[in-house]
């Protein structure tokens, strides 16, 4: 009896390790690692002849800026003119790292007519600019480590979260959730981001 006991606390006592170990595991590694894409220098060569507002918010890529609400709200208003899309993301959002290069390709394919712009919410800084330096993207985003700029955006809800503005700085549509595909997201602008 005593034995059988001792073999059932051991089998109780691995089938914890087990699960802790993939519960671990999972944590550390999201559905789909970001593709790492081209360098930041090939990036702005592809954007090279962008119009100056596009070209001005370009020359920050793949930065944290600092500034909250106000210096977001700034380049929107420098932005008048051209559709804005904005992706609310965090380093730890697995989901979010999934469709980052469908952000960073669109980015590159239109980010001659269309803004594109992160915000970082909730995240650790160090991790955000880890990610960036090992994902770059040819647009900055914003620190928001207290959900101000996400809720000015209306994007309070779950992570990643992406928000349309047209071109006359208006919220055309919001995105609750990950783009799977980059057509999805391709589709989206095309129908949003006018």
């Amino acid at each position: 009896m005593k034995r059988a006991f001792l073999v059932g606390i051991g089998l109780v006592a691995l089938a914890v390790v087990v699960v802790v170990g993939l519960f671990s595991a999972r944590e550390d590694a999201p559905d789909e690692p970001a593709a790492k894409g081209p360098d930041l220098a090939a990036q702005r060569a592809r954007l090279a002849g962008a119009p100056a507002p596009l070209a001005a918010l370009y020359r920050d890529a793949s930065e944290l800026l600092d500034g909250g609400e106000e210096a977001f709200e700034k380049r929107l208003e420098a932005l008048r003119g051209h559709p804005v899309v904005v992706n609310k993301w965090a380093s730890w959002c697995g989901p979010c790292r999934v469709e980052f290069p469908h952000f960073r390709e669109q980015a590159l394919k239109r980010g001659k007519e269309i803004a594109f712009i992160g915000v970082n919410s909730g995240d650790v800084d160090s991790d955000a600019e880890r990610f960036l330096r090992d994902n770059p993207v040819p647009y900055p985003s914003y620190r928001d480590p207290d959900f101000e700029i996400a809720q000015l955006m209306r994007a309070n809800g779950p992570f990643p979260q992406t928000v349309f503005y047209d071109s006359a700085g208006r919220i055309a549509y919001i995105r609750q959730g990950q783009y799977r595909t980059e057509a999805d997201l391709a589709e989206d602008i095309e129908r949003y981001a006018k």
